[in-house]
């Protein structure tokens, strides 16, 4: 048995027999088949995987649901309804192009007012067709569709339907950040709702002298006066005799600039028996306003008239009755004469640059003018 295996080790051993040259072909043959149903493996791994993450894709279009929750519904539906240009859900109206892409209100109002500054046809980012008010409409079935997905409270992190979670975060979610009843005199705490009623019966607030409280209605005071006196200034213009409003259109226009900007300005138009024009600039005509993410809009009030005498007059801007943005009422005065017939540029009230971006997208901009002319 020995001489047997001395044997066949000494043919396994030997280079030159043609025994030898046979052994080593086999283990060949085998490490080939061997490394070709591992490969075979690796290829039906990688299908049922699917293909590896296009590294240059958004990080949300790069999350892949796992095979184990893809009977999720929610999950399955979020790539498909959300924002083409911000890849989230909206929270508000859904426009789609011509081809059906997606777009949330406030990038579409967006893209709207970056082609208004760039001089340029506003189109849809995934197929470059054209986009306006009235080449895109709302998708109501997406947006019945993304209020009843649930999503988390910033609270109590339970699930609830994006239609109803307004409401519960304001009104019934125990968790919900409060203040203390009161915090008009001073106190400042805040915290859970739940942990409310036993904070208000240990507050402190209630049983402080009257000389503690002095500092505090003193300052109460003082933004209730700062709030009063534009109402009183607009009450005492409504008793003037000459009073006279408008509603003004302003209109697109480009400079004869090499690099021309974009600016607004009204037609002609006739107020307390003289002629007036106004005029309007973005980001007091900033070169680039379309890479800035804050964006302000600035008027001045021309007078086109010639006067004999001083016309000494206060105006201010509202929105007009037909238009949806929010405009905070400013009072500004100017002694108009033939020397001095426009304003400075003064800023326009409105409250962001998300309302900016609805009066940049609009073909026109819609406002009411006052005028209170003085009387001497």
């Amino acid at each position: 048995m020995s001489s047997l295996e001395e044997r066949d080790v000494g043919v396994a051993a030997a280079p030159g027999s043609s025994s030898a040259g046979l052994g080593v072909g086999a283990v060949g043959v085998a490490v080939e088949a061997v490394a070709g149903v591992a490969a075979m493996q690796e290829e039906v791994a990688i299908r049922r995987e699917g293909p590896e993450p296009d590294p240059d894709e958004p990080p949300k279009k790069r999350v892949k649901v796992p095979e184990g929750e893809a009977g999720k519904l929610e999950e399955r539906l979020y790539s498909v309804l959300c924002c083409t240009v911000c890849l989230d859900l909206p929270k508000a109206s859904v426009y789609q192009c011509t081809n059906g892409h997606l777009m949330c209100a406030g990038c579409f109002i967006h893209l709207l007012a970056d082609s208004r500054l760039k001089e340029e046809q506003a189109t849809c980012p995934n197929c470059r067709c054209e986009i306006s008010k009235n080449l895109c409409c709302r998708n109501l079935a997406v947006e019945k569709a993304v209020s009843e997905l649930p999503t988390e409270c910033t609270f109590c992190l339970k699930q609830f339907p994006r239609s109803s979670l307004e409401r519960h975060q304001k009104e019934e979610c125990q968790d919900r950040v409060t203040q203390c009843k009161y915090k008009r005199i001073g106190c400042p705490w805040q915290g859970p709702f739940h942990e409310l009623p036993a904070h208000e019966s240990e507050c402190s607030h209630p049983t402080k002298t009257g000389t503690e409280l002095m500092g505090i209605l003193g300052e109460m005071d003082q933004n209730h006066r700062r709030d009063m006196q534009l109402y009183n200034s607009i009450f005492s213009l409504l008793c003037y005799e000459k009073i006279g409003f408008t509603e003004v259109q302003f209109r697109p226009y480009r400079t004869d600039d090499f690099i021309t900007r974009l600016y607004y300005e009204t037609p002609r138009f006739t107020v307390l028996n003289q002629t007036w024009v106004l005029k309007a600039r973005v980001n007091d005509s900033e070169r680039n306003p379309n890479l800035s993410c804050k964006r302000t809009l600035s008027f001045q009030l021309i007078l086109k008239s010639k006067v004999n005498s001083v016309l000494e007059c206060s105006f201010l801007l509202l929105k007009g009755p037909y238009d949806d943005v929010w405009i905070n009422p400013v009072i500004h005065h100017h002694s108009f004469s033939n020397d001095a017939n426009e304003t400075d540029y003064v800023p326009l009230p409105i409250s962001d640059s998300v309302e900016c971006n609805k009066l940049l997208a609009a073909k026109n901009i819609n406002l009411r003018l006052f005028i209170f002319q003085v009387q001497k």
